[in-house]
């Protein structure tokens, strides 16, 4: 097989867009790729500063690195989550990409935070979910130090795949308002909230996967050990077995969905998030979800004493 673009010999075979590249044309293919979603989308401009929410993954590592090469102005924000070797090793990659390259890396460690926010501590403390108490503390975070930093852009590695099954969940369950948010820009509704992109969503998990590789991007193999049965995964095995057997199939639902699918949901969109009475950051009741979470694990690790007989 030979390379779409200079006819030498080609390393790898993109089925959907019925291509093969050289390792040379691929990274031009990727990051051109990039450059359509960034620009089409409006994501961000070269003269905006853009936070890169890296996790130490191959799609976060492998935004950062795109970014970077096609001359965007670019920070790193690793949140270390707590979860033992997994976040350590996370963490040191991340560090070591960044070091390697020059690259300004802002990093929280949860464990630090008041009152010790480590997700499996917070887990253990509250009995939510590990993945639900992930998710409401990274977006706090996000939101928070992109605008104590003055970030008007946070870029996430979500994929075309993480999109797929995301969009395939929301339509099993007719999730309607959820549906009327789907979209790979979502426009600030606070002043406090930063305008969140994912210049990766028409890119699949395979096509990050090779271009982390040929770039020797060095990344955490193991999968986040919270995410075992996750019903995404379950979402994403389905959606392999059609692209299995219809090349592009992944690609037509989310383009679709955005071009025709969406604009019915515009109706369903909540209303826009007033201010948190505890941290002032938004929320969509008096405290944000964030601060609530916070108070559950002060007083779960110090319960008032019991009032006894006077």
């Amino acid at each position: 097989m030979k390379c779409t673009r200079c006819h030498a010999r080609a390393e790898v075979h993109i089925r959907h867009h019925n291509s093969a590249f050289c390792r040379g044309c691929y990274g031009t293919y990727f990051q051109r790729q990039v450059e359509r979603a960034i620009h089409k989308e409006h994501m961000f401009t070269p003269d905006e500063d853009v936070l890169v929410a890296v996790s130490g993954g191959k799609d976060s590592l492998a935004l950062w690195d795109a970014l970077v090469t096609m001359g965007y102005r670019t920070t790193g924000l690793h949140l270390a989550l707590g979860i033992g070797d997994y976040s350590a090793i996370s963490t040191r990659k991340t560090e070591h990409f960044a070091r390697e390259r020059g690259l300004r890396l802002l990093t929280v460690p949860l464990e630090d935070e008041t009152p010790g926010l480590g997700i499996m501590r917070v887990a253990g403390a509250t009995n939510r979910k590990a993945c639900a108490a992930c998710g409401t503390v990274k977006r706090h975070y996000f939101d928070r130090i992109a605008a104590e930093q003055g970030f008007q852009v946070v870029a996430t590695g979500h994929n075309l795949d993480d999109e797929a099954a995301r969009l395939l969940g929301n339509v099993l369950h007719w999730q309607s308002d959820h549906l009327a948010k789907q979209s790979p820009v979502l426009v600030p509704t606070h002043e406090k909230f930063a305008r969140k992109v994912k210049p990766f969503f028409r890119i699949s998990e395979y096509e990050t996967a090779v271009y982390a590789f040929f770039r020797g991007i060095d990344y955490v193999l193991d999968e986040c050990p919270n995410s075992a049965g996750a019903t995404q995964l379950v979402y994403k095995d389905v959606l392999n077995r059609l692209e299995a057997a219809m090349p592009g199939t992944k690609l037509t639902f989310v383009q679709e969905f955005l071009r025709t699918g969406r604009p019915a949901f515009a109706g369903e969109a909540s209303s826009p998030p007033q201010t948190c009475e505890s941290c002032g950051m938004p929320s969509y009741n008096g405290t944000c979800g964030f601060c609530r979470l916070v108070a559950e694990v002060t007083r779960r690790r110090n319960p008032l004493p019991h009032a006894g007989p006077a």
